[in-house]
């Protein structure tokens, strides 16, 4: 797995270099699917109070946590020490904790663990040990909110090899993450695909949402519910 620690000071600018070709930041794609996934909430009618955010990083996605989805308490979790002190410095909010999974002793309550662009970092070995430990992490009816980099677009992959951290990453299809899932514990509700066009061809993205369920999007998000 790549040690993150290294990256922890400058996980923006590699990660900024890499999205450039899609004319778009990381805070358009952290918007778009916290967007798309509180649609997908209100669909289902969940109210999510409590949020685990596996994979947090440096916390930058937390401020949306709580103006989208309007959680009341999150917990981060991310194996960088060095990342979780930047999160600590940068988010010092009273309902928020950042903590390394170790330091976590899942107790099914969450109602909700959102996951991003995680596992490709992890060994496809590890992948089932995972999901299982978020499986616990819910309590039961809580629902789970896998986005990945979708392998099928040639997009995706020619921004993740401009990034120093994804260059070596082991990408998994929509399918292989549906499978893990399933054998975990989980009920698929629905796969979405999602960030079609880049910015030069942005007039194009209100198609967009039409075109969700077809296998051709960067990302592609897995929501599942806890049995």
């Amino acid at each position: 797995m790549v040690d993150f620690d290294q990256y922890s000071s400058d996980y923006d600018t590699a990660l900024a270099e890499g999205l450039s070709i899609s004319g778009e930041d990381k805070h358009y794609f952290a918007g778009g699917r916290l967007a798309w996934l509180a649609k997908c909430l209100d669909k289902f009618a969940v109210r999510a109070e409590s949020l685990i955010d596996y994979g947090c990083g440096t916390g930058t996605t937390t401020p949306l946590f709580f103006d989208l989805l309007g959680v009341e308490e999150i917990i981060g979790l991310d194996p960088s020490v060095m990342s979780l002190e930047v999160a600590r410095k940068a988010h010092e909010i009273e309902r928020t904790k950042f903590l390394h999974p170790e330091e976590y002793q899942p107790v099914e309550e969450t109602d909700l663990v959102f996951c991003n662009g995680v596992f490709h970092h992890i060994p496809p070995k590890e992948r089932a040990s995972t999901v299982n430990y978020l499986h616990r992490c819910l309590r039961p009816g809580g629902i789970l909110a896998l986005w990945e980099n979708n392998p099928w677009n040639p997009g995706t992959r020619y921004v993740m090899s401009r990034i120093p951290f994804d260059r070596d990453a082991i990408m998994l299809s929509s399918m292989e993450m549906r499978r893990i899932v399933k054998d975990c514990g989980f009920e698929v509700l629905r796969t979405d695909f999602l960030f079609i066009f880049p910015r030069a061809l942005r007039f194009l993205r209100w198609i967009e949402p039409f075109l969700s369920r077809l296998p051709i999007g960067g990302q592609y998000q897995v929501l599942c519910r806890k049995y």
